[in-house]
């Protein structure tokens, strides 16, 4: 039965709807049998060697990060502001190391939304910061309190208005309203990465469902459906890239263009995020060792997909973070254009190229096909 989805829908869905969607991806288990033995390998892999370190990782920049943030507001100084500017990079950069993987916990009670509100065309967030802070709203200052209130005013993306947006260079001489409450939105996301990494560290839980596919388990009754399930969790990522991380923006050079549109613009995070979900991509692909799941004659498939994230992350790298320049500058368009491309490449590899090699219909696509 044909499946296709539309690019980047998992990460637009609410929580329940998202869980619904993968599902039923998993639903249509490859033709060919998968040995037990290397499926359970594969996805111990992903699970430990991947997912469980990234939200780790994560869990500790956030908390490194409202430390630093809690200094600047105790000794407000330039030097404590560079710092706390450089630890916001080092957060996002974090989380989008792992943010590819939009399933699990972190789909679930909002957590996704709460750690990063995007898209965000109607700029919801901004205007909500931003009445924040004209009411100096003290509730937004302590992490509990801040953890009710809407999604868009207790994540990166408010963090980083607060810390890159306009007034913020009172920071560096002494913003106390403004300090604390970009102290509570690090703690806030430190709690949420907390539970997160939490679910993912209970032995019984989801972590041994990924692994021990059966009959009896609630994620994964087959090592089809498993392996399904994982490879949907590469194709979405590299779709969101594509989709929320360029397209957002940039169209084509024919297009309307919408530079702060891009996510993390004030900041110059743009491209920064792009590479860390490139290299979460290459890295989950890698650790997880899918190769061993396909036929010698199909396994150059994985190494050109990896060839090919690693070069769109050097070419994103390579983009002026000036993004008003990039879309309308000739040869920075080119880039652009290339990475569009290349995405496209990267996601046919992947759904047509490793699920056509492990026995997925030709009729199934995780991706919109366009």
């Amino acid at each position: 039965m044909r499946k296709t989805f539309a690019a980047g829908l998992i990460a637009l869905l609410p929580a329940a709807f998202a869980s619904i969607t993968l599902a039923q991806e998993a639903d249509t288990a490859p033709a060919v049998e998968l040995p037990a033995a290397t499926v359970t390998k594969v996805m111990t892999a992903a699970v430990d060697g991947f997912i469980r370190p990234g939200y780790d990782a994560f869990q500790k920049s956030a908390e490194e990060m409202t430390t630093t943030t809690k200094a600047l507001c105790a000794a407000p100084s330039p030097a404590n502001y560079e710092a706390v500017k450089a630890g916001f990079g080092k957060l996002a950069a974090s989380w989008a190391h792992i943010e590819i993987v939009r399933t699990g916990p972190v789909i679930e009670q909002n957590r996704f939304e709460r750690i990063l509100f995007y898209p965000d065309r109607k700029s919801t967030g901004l205007k909500q910061v931003q009445a924040v802070l004209s009411k100096s709203d003290e509730t937004a200052t302590d992490p509990k309190t801040l953890a009710t209130k809407s999604v868009a005013t207790q994540g990166l993306g408010a963090l980083e208005y607060l810390l890159f947006g306009t007034g913020s260079d009172t920071l560096s001489s002494g913003n106390d309203f403004r300090c604390r409450y970009s102290a509570a939105v690090a703690e806030n996301v430190g709690n949420v990465a907390a539970e997160i990494a939490g679910i993912w560290d209970a032995p019984d839980g989801i972590r041994k469902a990924w692994k021990q596919p059966g009959t009896d388990n609630p994620v994964y009754r087959t090592g089809g459906e498993a392996i399904t399930g994982l490879l949907g969790i590469l194709v979405h990522g590299a779709e969101a890239v594509r989709d929320q991380r360029i397209e957002t923006f940039y169209k084509g050079a024919d297009k309307a263009k919408f530079p702060k549109q891009a996510l993390f613009w004030r900041s110059e995070n743009t491209w920064q995020m792009v590479m860390a979900n490139l290299d979460g991509l290459s890295e989950l692909l890698t650790i997880s060792g899918m190769v061993e799941l396909l036929p010698e004659k199909d396994r150059s498939i994985v190494a050109a997909t990896e060839e090919k994230l690693k070069s769109m992350s050097a070419l994103a790298g390579k983009v002026t973070p000036d993004l008003e320049k990039a879309v309308e500058d000739t040869s920075e368009r080119q880039k652009l254009d290339t990475l569009l491309a290349d995405g496209k490449d990267v996601i046919s590899k992947l759904n047509d190229g490793y699920g056509g090699a492990i026995g997925l219909s030709s009729g199934f696509s995780f991706a919109d096909g366009d």
